[in-house]
Formats: structure tokens, C-alpha cells, sequence
């Protein structure tokens, strides 16, 4: 149950504005659409509040889908807030959890989906394994088995009857794979990602009474971001919403669509917010940056959009550069001039303020170097990162880090918070109270005895993962994957790995808000805010990259338009000399032609 108190608050803070107003007193199915710095979180989660508590009566819930585990993290933490706890009757997480543990879990065996009755989610290397034979059996020779995953994962997606003339005849080479690597997987007893949503499309497809029963536990569905998630979840929406009779609720901006490799379709979110019976809500106050940010955000997306900043907001700057030499030569100049700058311009301002935003990782090597040398903290979220920064395991165990080093004394974050977080992080585990009342008297046990910031990290890691982890892993059926990833973190802090020095306190830094500056791509920088933010690199073979496709460049130009609309009070744009992105020159002419005007 939600506290009505903290939620009829927040719901008086949208009140002002129209749309953020409509949205929350909305009804019936309801596409919110919203621009960047819109606060559309804010009202997504004081919506799902408000339906909890007046709409939705105990023991039903709500069903929250969205992107990635970072923005699952982030919606629990604002719906903590409102006094709303996740798990219970709110379930939120990405559209592979929801598949997973909502439909292709409970129902596999009765839908008869033709998994083994003990499968589990195939690591990378089975993964790679699978398809290794398939290869073989296919008769099929490749140098990249990159190309090969990319493609497959593409055509499962794009395609998800495999009963259609489609499947058979766009690539009738490549459905044949995908067939002959899907039955190595199910040989092996396992399934893999693409395969969560697939199966549970088929499910809920072949078998209506599933929808149903989805329908008695969930009479509403969230989405959020839903310009990203793909065919697979537009089919789950148009079943479970609009046949079954769940109703809906969601949000997305089709202009900040950028992960089209991986089969997101913005059209399927325009095509949704067209329907008739679907009342959509445009959020067009932007929140989030200075005025004249706003304003050059149209210029950068290429179409004018009329967003408008706040009342009272700042003016906001804009600065393009040009700079000679290769990328260390550069970043040695953003690192030891332009940043030292930027900071004195905005007194009491410090690196955590700062994100330094590039098209691809080993762009970002670079910047990591020259901060090295200057003796600058660094938190790299992008390919090179420690550690995948999407790993569900590893954002618990930071956590668990940062109350051993002074949450539990302040309360952020809460140990109960943390408790539940495990508890739905193994189900099969801790099935029952006495589980998971046992699960907690452990996992107390471990951290209070480890409340020391100066300790080992290779070594609090390994008791963390022998004394709270070591009774639960075996038991899971998801997390395998992820088990690889934090067991290869482990070693490389052992002696002679490139972490061996690392301390608990400083893996526990590695959250949110710390002082150091962030390093990113532009696509993982999506959904987040800085007041300073450098785009670096932003080349014309980066961005876009040689021979894009007009698809391609559409969402490279989007990809360009994230990336600025990131910032709240500075822009700072870094390209090679006569090799600027055709986005920067744009930009650059629209400013000049706005400045004469």
C-alpha cells in the first residue's frame, strides 16, 4: 500500500502543469508522450502510486515494464519514495524479467512450449557454444561470429511467427540457423535472451487463458520507454491490453529512440499514441535545461518540436571546438583546459557534476588516460566499464558496499530496501517466510561484521559470495550469466589483477552522485543529466558512422540528440578539426543564423 500523503504531494507539484496533470487524472489507456527533462518519471511514478491507491484493490497489482535494469532501479527508487515497495503487488523490471517470470516460468510446461522442465538461461559462453554447432551443422562458414549473433537477433526479433511465409522465405538461410541453434540450446537444457520475449508471445499467442490469468493478478500494464522495447512487447501490449482488457499506461518519446540493433521500432509507439482508443498527452516543459539549450535541441534533432524551458530557468551555453591532433591530443586538452574552465565557471561545482559523453568506447580510452595522468577519479558506464553496469547481481552487491561503508549508519540505502531487492533477486531460493527470514539473519550477519571501508575488496568479495551467495546461486535459473561476471571481477582483484589495490570503499564509490567524473557513451548516457556535459568525438565518421543506411542516419541524428539534451546548464562539443559531424555543422549554422537574427 502506498502512503497517500506522499503521493497526494507529489501529485500537487504536477498540478501546474497541464500535461503532467492530464496524464495523472487520465482513465483509461493513456500514451504519455515525453520530450526530454520533462519529468516524466515524476509522473509516471506518482500515476502508478495513485492506482495503487484508488484503483487497483489488494491483492492485485500493477505490472511495470521498462528498458533496462538501470531505469527499473531508478523507478523503484522514486516509487520507494512514495512509500511504494516493489515486489509483492508491484512488479517491475525489464521486458525479459516480466516475460520470464510472469509467463514463460509459471506456464512453460502447461503452454507446451517444449522447454526441458529444469532449464536455465544460457551464460554468453553456452551461448556462443550453441551456436558454434549450429554453424557446424548448417554448413554454414563465417569469419565474425559477432555478425552472425547481431543477424540472428535481428531476424528472431523482426519475425515472431515462425508459422508466417515471412520467417521462411526473407532469409531462408538464416531462419535455418536460428532453428538449428535453438535446438542446440534446448539439447543443452537451456534458453537464451532473445528467446524470453519470444516464448512468451508465443504463450500468451497460443494460449488466451494465460492473458487472463495475467489479467486477475495485473488489471494494469506500465511501460516506460516504450520507443525502445521492440516487437515483441508491442505484441504482448496489443494482446494483453486490447483484447485481454488490461489497461494501460505509457510513456516514451520516439524522438529519443536510439537502439534500433537491437529491434526497437519507434514507429510501433506512434502507431500506439494514433489509436482511438487512446487518449495521448504530450509533456513539452522541459525541466532539466537552460533556455538556450532548449531552444538548439530542435536545431540538433533537426525538427522543431516547440519545447520550452521552465520559467526563471538559466540561459544555458553552448560551446562547439575544434581541435587538432588525434584523441589523446584532444583529450589531454578537454581534461587539463577545457574541464579545469568549465568548473571555474560554475563555482561549487565538482567532477560528479561533469559527463564527458563519446560515440563509442575506445573513444572514451582515451579521456580515461588523460584523467589517469591527472590524477582524476573516473566512472566509466560504457563497454570498458569494470563491469557491465547493467548487471542486476552486481548493482545489489555495490549496494551492499555502500551500506557497509557508512549506510548503515545514515540509512542510504535502507537494509531493508536491500533485503527485498534479494529476495527478488532469488525466488526459487527463498520461497517461503522461514527462507526468508533465515536469508536475512545471514546476509546481516555478513555485512555487519564487514562495516570497514579500509577492508580488502577482493577479500570482502569472496566472503560475500561464499556466506550470502552461496546458498542461493545454484538455485538460480537467471542468473548464470551474471554469476561469470562478478566471479571474473573477483579475479581480477585478486593479487596480481589489475583492481588487486582496490578497497571497499572505493567500489562502494562507484554509485551515483560521487565525486568523479562520468564517462559514457552516448547511448548508455540515455535518461540521465549532468550541468556540465562535453560531447567528444562527435566526428563525421563516428557519428554517423561510414555507409548509414537512412534508417541509420534517422537514429544517429537521434543518438546526437540525446547526447545534448543531457546537459542542464553547459554543452561543450569536441570535434576533430575539418572533420566535424555533419550534426555539428548543422548546429553550428543555426546557432550563427539565430545570433544574427
Amino acid at each position: 500500500m502506498s502512503d497517500s500523503a506522499a503521493y497526494l504531494r507529489a501529485a500537487e507539484s504536477l498540478r501546474p502543469n497541464p500535461g503532467q496533470w492530464a496524464a495523472y487524472e487520465s482513465r483509461g489507456h493513456c500514451v504519455v508522450l515525453a520530450g526530454p527533462g520533462s519529468g516524466k518519471t515524476k509522473t509516471l511514478t506518482t500515476k502508478i502510486a495513485r492506482i495503487l491507491a484508488e484503483d487497483v484493490q489488494e491483492p492485485r497489482g500493477i505490472a511495470c515494464i521498462t528498458y533496462n535494469n538501470e531505469c527499473a532501479r531508478e523507478l523503484e527508487t522514486r516509487l520507494d519514495a512514495l512509500g511504494v515497495a516493489a515486489g509483492g503487488r508491484v512488479f517491475i523490471g525489464t521486458v525479459h524479467s516480466f516475460s520470464l517470470t510472469q509467463i514463460v516460468l509459471p506456464y512453460a510446461k502447461v503452454a507446451q512450449l517444449g522447454l526441458p522442465d529444469d532449464f536455465k538461461v544460457a551464460t554468453r559462453g553456452e551461448a556462443s557454444a550453441a551456436l558454434e554447432r549450429a554453424l557446424r551443422r548448417s554448413g554454414v562458414t563465417v569469419s565474425s561470429r559477432r555478425d552472425w549473433n547481431l543477424s540472428m537477433s535481428v531476424y528472431r526479433r523482426s519475425t515472431l511467427n515462425r508459422n508466417s511465409e515471412a520467417w521462411r522465405t526473407r532469409d531462408p538461410e538464416l531462419a535455418r540457423l536460428v532453428e538449428i541453434y535453438e535446438e542446440e540450446l534446448r539439447r543443452a537444457d537451456r534458453i537464451d535472451f532473445d528467446d524470453m520475449p519470444l516464448l512468451a508471445v508465443r504463450a500468451l499467442r497460443e494460449n488466451p487463458w494465460i492473458q487472463r490469468a495475467l489479467l486477475a493478478k495485473y488489471p494494469v500494464l506500465v511501460v516506460d520507454e516504450y520507443q525502445d522495447l521492440g516487437r515483441a512487447l508491442h505484441r504482448m501490449v496489443l494482446g494483453l491490453c486490447f483484447s485481454a482488457g488490461m489497461r494501460l499506461f505509457a510513456v516514451g518519446d520516439v524522438d529519443q529512440s536510439i537502439y534500433g540493433f537491437t529491434g526497437a521500432h519507434p514507429d510501433l509507439l506512434e502507431t500506439l499514441s494514433q489509436r482511438e482508443d487512446v487518449e495521448t498527452i504530450r509533456l513539452q516543459l522541459n525541466y532539466r535545461s537552460g533556455t538556450r539549450i532548449v531552444e538548439a535541441s530542435g536545431y540538433a534533432l533537426g525538427q522543431e518540436r516547440n519545447y520550452r524551458a521552465v520559467e526563471g530557468a538559466s540561459r544555458g551555453t553552448i560551446y562547439i571546438q575544434p581541435l587538432s591532433g588525434d584523441y589523446d591530443a584532444q583529450a589531454e586538452y578537454l581534461i587539463g583546459t577545457a574541464l579545469p574552465e568549465a568548473l571555474a565557471r560554475h563555482a561549487g561545482s565538482g567532477y560528479g557534476s561533469v559527463a564527458i559523453l563519446y560515440p563509442a568506447a575506445f573513444v572514451g580510452d582515451a579521456i580515461a588516460r588523460a584523467a589517469r595522468a591527472s590524477g582524476i577519479p573516473v566512472l566509466r558506464t560504457d563497454a570498458n566499464a569494470l563491469y557491465p553496469r547493467s548487471s542486476r547481481l552486481m548493482q545489489w552487491i555495490e549496494r551492499c558496499a555502500q551500506w557497509c561503508c557508512g549506510g548503515w549508519r545514515s540509512g542510504t540505502p535502507r537494509f531493508t530496501a536491500i533485503v527485498n531487492d534479494g529476495r527478488r533477486m532469488f525466488p526459487e531460493a527463498l520461497v517461503g517466510d522461514q527462507d526468508f527470514l533465515l536469508f536475512q539473519q545471514t546476509f546481516l550477519g555478513a555485512l555487519w561484521e564487514r562495516r570497514d571501508a579500509g577492508l580488502s575488496l577482493h577479500i570482502w568479495l569472496n566472503d560475500f559470495r561464499r556466506m550470502v551467495l552461496g546458498n542461493l546461486l545454484p538455485t538460480s535459473r537467471v542468473l548464470l550469466d551474471e554469476v561469470e561476471t562478478l566471479d571474473a571481477f573477483i579475479r581480477r582483484t585478486a593479487d596480481g589483477g589489475d583492481c588487486a589495490e582496490m578497497l571497499l570503499g572505493e567500489f562502494a564509490g562507484l554509485v551515483e552522485g560521487g565525486d568523479f567524473l562520468t564517462l559514457s557513451t552516448l547511448h548508455s548516457s540515455k535518461g540521465r543529466e549532468f550541468p556540465l556535459v562535453f560531447m567528444f568525438g562527435i566526428d563525421e565518421r563516428r557519428i554517423p558512422g561510414n555507409r548509414s543506411t537512412a534508417r541509420e542516419l534517422a537514429e544517429q541524428r537521434r543518438l546526437f540528440y540525446v547526447g545534448f539534451t543531457r546537459a542542464k546548464n553547459e554543452i561543450y562539443i569536441i570535434h576533430t578539426r575539418a572533420s566535424a559531424s555533419r550534426f555539428v555543422s548543422e548546429l553550428r549554422v543555426r546557432l550563427e543564423e539565430t545570433r544574427r537574427a
